[in-house]
């Protein structure tokens, strides 16, 4: 096939999937309104701040539990090298 229709088809291809997409998004709200009044509303897609804010959690709460185990292991290390000594009293 020449260079040239081979550029074509993908330029027509690429075209195709814009109009979708641009269509897709265009009717996106005619399509809520009519599951609305068929009674078939799909639930709503997560955003993306939701992901994000979803994801931060799991990292804090990883974050806090690598933290108090390093607090844990330093206490630990602290008590054993004072084992050995007596403490002054103040």
């Amino acid at each position: 096939m020449n260079t040239h229709f081979k550029d074509a088809w993908y330029y027509l291809r690429r075209a195709g999937e814009h109009v979708k997409m641009g269509l897709t998004e265009e009717l996106r709200p005619v399509e809520r309104r009519v599951r609305k009044l068929a009674g078939r509303e799909r639930a709503p897609e997560r955003g993306r701040l939701e992901k994000v804010k979803t994801e931060l959690k799991g990292f804090e709460k990883q974050a806090e539990g690598e933290a108090k185990e390093a607090v844990a292991t330093a206490k630990e290390r602290i008590r054993t090298y004072r084992g050995g000594r007596k403490r002054k009293a103040a």
